[in-house]
C-alpha cells in the first residue's frame, strides 16, 4: 500500500500526517509531495523522516492512494493526473464537492456514497459543514430534517496561518493599549491585515468567503449545498450566515433544524450520546457545553445547549463545534482513506 500526501508541509497536511500516525495507518511507503520550494525537506513520520517531493506527475506512478490537501486550482489540474496513473484521490479542496460525479463523504454519515466513484475522486468537506452535518445527521435519521438556519462562528485557522498571525499581532497591539481599549478606541488601533478586511481581534467579522448570489457568501453557500449532497436531501431548505471570530482553532456552529416529526430534547440527546464521532456536553446549568478549546486537537463534533423551541414541537436549537483542522479537514480525510481499505 503506497499513499501519496500532496500538500504535506501546509497546516492540515501535517495534521494528516500525525493522525496517520496516531491511527497506525496500514501503508508500506507514504510519499509527501508539495510544490518545489519544499522538495528536499525532512518530516518525521513513525520514528523517522521522509523526505518530500516535488509535484510531478511521476510521483503519483505506483500510488495507491493520493491525499490531496492543496488550493482548488491545483487540485483540479493534479488529482485527474493522480488518478490517470492508478490512484484513488481524496481531495480536501472545494475543486470537486459539488461534482456530480464526485461523491462527497463523511464516514460518520455517508460511507456508501464510495461505491460509486465514476472518477475515482472522492471529496471531503468543508470544515464548517463537518462541524455540524455530523450531529445532524444521526437526528435526521431519527425525525427527517426539512429546514435549516444557520450561524457559524469560525476560527481565523481556516483562513490559513495569514488569519493567525493577523489575530495575534492585532492582540498584541490591542494589549499594549488597554487604555484606550477600554475606552472604546480600538478600532483606532488597530488596522486591517492582508486577510481580513477588518481587524479580527475584538471583533467579529460577519463575513467568511467572498460575496456571491443574492448577497450570500461562498462560504455560507458552500455549508448549504454540500450538506444536501451529503445528506441526499435535494430539496433541503437551508439557509446560513458564516462569521469569522478571534479563536485561532475551532469551528462553531448554532443550529435551528425543523423536522418532520417532533423530537424532544432529551431524545436528541440520547440519540447523540449513540451517534459515532460525537460527543455531548450538554449540561447548561454547570456551565457544560461545547467551546472551540475543549473541541481544540480532540476527534469529536461535540453537541451541547440543546433544546425545543419554544414555539415548534418538532423543531430544536444546539451548538456544535469541532476542530476545522482535524475533524473538520485531516482526519475525515484519513477516515475516508481507511475506508477505501476495508
Amino acid at each position: 500500500m503506497r499513499i501519496a500526501l500532496v500538500g504535506a508541509t501546509g497546516a492540515v497536511g501535517t495534521e494528516i500526517l500525525r493522525i496517520m500516525e496516531q491511527r497506525d495507518f496500514p501503508l508500506d511507503e507514504l510519499v509527501p509531495v508539495a510544490s518545489a520550494r519544499s522538495a528536499g525537506r525532512k518530516l518525521p513520520f513513525r520514528d523517522a523522516s521522509i523526505e518530500v517531493v516535488e509535484l510531478t506527475s511521476d510521483v503519483f506512478d505506483g500510488i495507491d492512494i493520493a491525499l490531496f490537501d492543496v488550493p482548488d486550482e491545483v487540485s483540479e489540474r493534479w488529482a485527474a493526473v493522480a488518478t490517470e496513473r492508478g490512484a484513488v484521490v481524496v481531495d480536501n479542496s472545494a475543486a470537486w464537492r459539488m461534482n456530480d460525479q464526485v461523491p462527497l463523504v463523511v464516514p460518520e454519515v455517508n460511507p456508501s456514497a464510495l461505491d460509486e466513484r465514476p472518477l475515482d475522486i472522492i471529496a471531503s468537506p468543508n470544515c464548517t459543514t463537518l462541524a455540524m452535518v455530523v450531529p445532524l445527521a444521526a437526528l435526521h435519521q431519527r425525525a427527517g430534517v426539512n429546514r435549516l438556519i444557520l450561524a457559524s462562528y469560525q476560527a481565523v485557522s481556516g483562513s490559513g496561518v495569514g488569519g493567525i498571525d493577523e489575530l495575534w499581532d492585532q492582540t498584541q497591539r490591542a494589549a499594549k493599549e488597554q487604555e484606550k481599549v477600554r475606552e472604546g478606541l480600538a478600532r483606532d488601533l488597530l488596522d486591517p491585515g492582508e486577510t481580513f478586511k477588518h481587524p479580527i481581534a475584538l471583533n467579529v467579522i460577519p463575513q467568511c468567503g467572498s460575496v456571491k448570489e443574492q448577497g450570500y457568501t461562498s462560504e455560507e453557500l458552500k455549508l448549504c449545498h454540500e450538506t444536501r449532497k451529503i445528506m441526499g436531501l435535494p430539496d433541503l431548505r437551508a439557509t446560513a450566515t458564516c462569521v469569522r471570530v478571534p479563536v485561532v482553532i475551532g469551528h462553531g456552529v448554532s443550529v435551528h433544524a425543523e423536522f418532520d416529526e417532533a423530537i424532544t430534547p432529551e431524545q436528541a440527546r440520547d440519540i447523540l450520546r449513540e451517534a459515532p464521532g460525537v460527543e455531548v456536553l450538554d449540561e447548561p446549568g454547570e456551565a457544560v457545553y461545547p467551546t472551540p478549546l475543549i473541541a481544540a486537537g480532540e476527534d469529536p463534533c461535540y453537541v451541547g445547549r440543546i433544546r425545543q423551541d419554544l414555539f415548534d414541537p418538532r423543531a430544536l436549537e444546539f451548538f456544535c463545534v469541532a476542530d476545522n483542522l482535524r475533524k473538520g479537514a485531516a482526519l475525515n480525510t484519513v477516515q475516508v482513506a481507511e475506508l477505501l481499505l476495508t
